[in-house]
C-alpha cells in the first residue's frame, strides 16, 4: 500500500484554501450541421458509441467505424466483458445514430490493418463527394490476458503491441488517409459560418501522469505529440486538430467490472458512479467543431479535458451535472488524498471539508511530476 507523497500534499493541500473563480465563455450554437460528415472509429462501444451518438444528434452523417458486427458475432470474443443482450456493433451505432437526429453509416473496419482503414475512407469519400468535417480517433484496447496494472518487466511485449497497435498506430494511420479528405473539404468550404474540419484524437490523462503501466502512458503521451505535430502541418491548410482527456468514463465494460467485482482492484478503488458518461466526450466534440475558424485554429494541437470544456463552452450532462477535471481538487482529494490520510490517521475527514472542496486545478506542470498517492496494492 503506497503513503501519501509528501512532495505532492505540499503543493496539493495549501491550494486547498484557495478558491479559483472562472468565468464562462458563451458559445453560439448552429444547426447548420446536416452536410456535415464525421467519422469515429472504434465506434460500437464505450467512449467512441457515445460520440458518434451525439454527432448524429447534432445533424451529422456518421460514419461509424469498428470490427463488432452482427454477421460476425466472432470477433466479440477478444473484448472486455459487457452485460449480457447488449448490441455493441456497427449495426446498432448506425441506427442509434439516425434515431438521435443523425444519419448513421456503419462500417466493418479491422483497425489493427493498414488496408482495412485505407479501404473504408477511400469508400467514405466517395459516397460523401469528398467531405469530411470531423475524424475522432477513438479506438483503442488492451490485452485481455494480462492484468494491466504492472511493472514493465514482467508484462509481455504483448501489452506494447495491442495497447500501441491500435491505440498509437492506428490513430496515425487513421489521420494520415483522412488528411488529405479534410484539406480539400477546408479548401471547398462555403458555409455561412466558416468551421475549420476537426480531426480529434481521444487519449488520456496518462499522457501527462503516470497511469497503468509503461507501454500505455508511452502510447498516450504519443498520441498527444501526434496531433500537435499534425496540427504544426495541417494549420496552413485550415485544419485544425485536437486531443481529448475523458475523465473516468462509465462505459458498459466498466460498468460490468463493478458488477462482476473486479473494477475496484482494477481501478484503485476509484468511484465510478461519479464518472463521466461515453456521451459527455460526444458534446465536447459537437463544441470544439461548431467552434469559428479563428477561436478552433487558435486552440489547435492543444490537449483539451473533457470536464474544463464543459465549463468554459457550456455543455453538461444530460442530467445538468458537470463532473470534475481529474486535475481538479474535487476529483483528486476525495479519490486520493482523503482515502490515504484517513487510513493512516484512523480518523474520517470531517464533513465540512469533504462538502466544501473549491473546484481548483492543480497545474499541469505539479500534476504531470508524478502519480498522485493511490488506495491500491500495485
Amino acid at each position: 500500500m503506497k503513503t501519501v507523497s509528501l512532495k505532492w500534499l505540499a503543493v496539493v493541500l495549501p491550494t486547498f484554501s484557495s478558491w479559483v473563480v472562472s468565468s464562462a465563455m458563451t458559445m453560439t450554437t448552429t444547426n447548420s450541421n446536416n452536410n456535415r460528415v464525421a467519422v469515429v472509429t472504434g465506434a460500437s462501444r464505450g467512449i467512441g458509441r457515445g460520440i458518434a451518438v451525439e454527432l448524429g444528434k447534432a445533424g451529422y452523417t456518421v460514419y461509424a467505424l469498428a470490427r463488432s458486427t452482427r454477421s460476425k458475432p466472432g470477433l466479440l470474443g477478444d473484448q472486455r466483458a459487457v452485460a449480457d443482450g447488449l448490441d455493441l456493433t456497427v449495426e446498432s451505432v448506425a441506427e442509434a445514430i439516425t434515431a438521435a437526429g443523425g444519419i448513421g453509416r456503419g462500417m466493418y473496419v479491422d483497425m489493427s490493418q493498414d488496408e482495412s482503414i485505407e479501404g473504408a475512407f477511400e469508400r467514405i469519400a466517395e459516397e460523401t463527394g469528398g467531405r469530411l468535417d470531423v475524424v475522432v480517433c477513438s479506438a483503442f484496447t488492451t490485452p485481455l490476458q494480462e492484468k494491466l496494472r504492472g511493472d514493465f518487466w514482467n508484462q509481455s511485449m504483448n501489452m506494447w503491441d495491442v495497447c500501441n497497435g491500435v491505440g498509437l498506430r492506428s490513430t496515425y494511420a487513421t489521420c494520415r488517409v483522412a488528411a488529405p479528405i479534410m484539406i480539400e473539404t477546408a479548401n471547398k468550404q462555403n458555409d455561412e459560418r466558416k468551421r475549420p474540419p476537426l480531426l480529434c484524437c481521444i487519449s488520456s490523462f496518462g499522457g501527462k501522469s503516470y497511469t497503468f503501466n509503461v507501454a500505455y502512458g508511452v502510447g498516450k503521451a504519443g498520441v498527444d505529440r501526434m496531433a500537435q505535430d499534425m496540427g504544426y502541418q495541417l494549420k496552413k491548410y485550415g485544419v485544425a486538430t485536437t486531443v481529448l482527456y475523458p475523465g473516468l468514463v462509465k462505459t458498459e465494460a466498466n460498468l460490468q467490472m463493478v458488477v462482476d467485482g473486479t473494477w475496484d482492484e482494477a481501478s484503485g478503488n476509484l468511484d465510478l458512479s461519479t464518472g463521466e458518461t461515453p456521451e459527455f466526450t460526444g458534446k465536447a466534440i459537437v463544441a470544439l467543431a461548431n467552434l469559428g475558424v479563428d477561436d478552433m485554429m487558435d486552440r489547435s494541437g492543444n490537449v483539451e479535458v473533457v470536464a474544463e470544456l464543459a465549463k468554459e463552452l457550456q455543455f453538461t450532462e444530460e442530467d445538468g451535472s458537470v463532473p470534475p477535471s481529474i486535475r481538479s481538487l474535487k476529483y483528486l482529494l476525495p479519490n486520493f488524498v482523503f482515502p490515504a490520510i484517513e487510513k493512516e490517521s484512523g480518523k474520517p475527514v470531517p464533513g465540512w471539508i469533504k462538502n466544501n472542496i473549491p473546484d481548483y486545478l492543480v497545474p499541469w506542470s505539479t500534476f504531470s511530476s508524478g502519480p498522485p498517492p493511490e488506495a491500491d496494492t500495485r
